[in-house]
């Protein structure tokens, strides 16, 4: 009896050296988060919005993305290197969580989708911004970042958080079954069956319109030297 009370004391005393999750947690929001989002995610005027109720969804998006932690608050976001660890994301992503409510990360299903159907919803949906091929594009003082980096879960996260300036869609908008169709789209276009031709980066048809342009001046000069000289002769 009395050697299981004593391991029992000693098991004790080593859970009492182990730290939790929303211990660690919380030390890493106070080493990242806290000076623009404030204690308990309750954000800060001109810093950082409230993070009460956004749940795990939006904070593992931003986190594993690298679009936070930002030096400046009043950078403008985009895809960098990770600064954390898995495991240390996870904490810090159900640490966020814990101020209440909100979604969960999400978990979507590509190879239940239809490539066809995605390529005609991220034509109507996403295409004005990213471009057909997925590759980004410039817009009024913002950029719309390629997605060839980009992970189903983060695609998923994406739609329905609306990082930034992007918008958000509800499922109600964009089904799940839909939502699978597009994710499966754009992991196609990353690596795209190409039947042939010049793909130019799959970078959409105004620069393919351009380059067949400049080829068509150039043929249409070179052809117009050819008869000035015959004309000569």
């Amino acid at each position: 009896m009395q050697a299981g009370v004593k391991w029992f004391v000693v098991l004790v005393a080593a859970l009492a050296f182990v730290p939790s999750a929303a211990g660690a947690g919380s030390d890493l929001y106070g080493a990242n988060c806290i000076s623009c989002h404030g204690p308990q995610g309750r954000g800060i005027a001109e810093r950082g919005p409230s993070l009460r109720g956004v749940g795990a969804r939006a904070a593992d998006f931003y986190l594993r993305t690298g679009y936070m932690p930002l030096g400046n608050p009043h950078d403008v976001p985009h895809r960098s290197r990770v600064r954390f660890s898995k495991s240390a994301l996870a904490q810090l992503v159900a640490y966020v969580a814990s101020f209440g409510g909100g979604p969960r990360i999400p978990r979507p299903e590509a190879a239940n989708g239809n490539l066809a159907d995605g390529q005609e919803r991220f034509t109507e949906h996403c295409a004005g911004c990213h471009q057909i091929g997925a590759e980004g594009g410039y817009l009024t003082n913002a950029v719309a970042p390629p997605l060839d980096k980009a992970s189903a879960v983060e695609i998923a996260e994406a739609v329905r958080t609306g990082p930034y300036l992007m918008p958000h869609f509800s499922e109600k908008q964009i089904s799940d079954g839909q939502l699978n169709s597009i994710i499966r789209y754009v992991q196609y276009a990353k690596h795209p069956d190409d039947r042939g031709g010049w793909s130019l980066g799959h970078v959409g048809p105004v620069p393919e319109g351009l380059v067949t342009w400049f080829i068509a001046i150039v043929l249409l000069i070179g052809t117009c030297a050819v008869i000035g000289q015959r004309i000569r002769s």
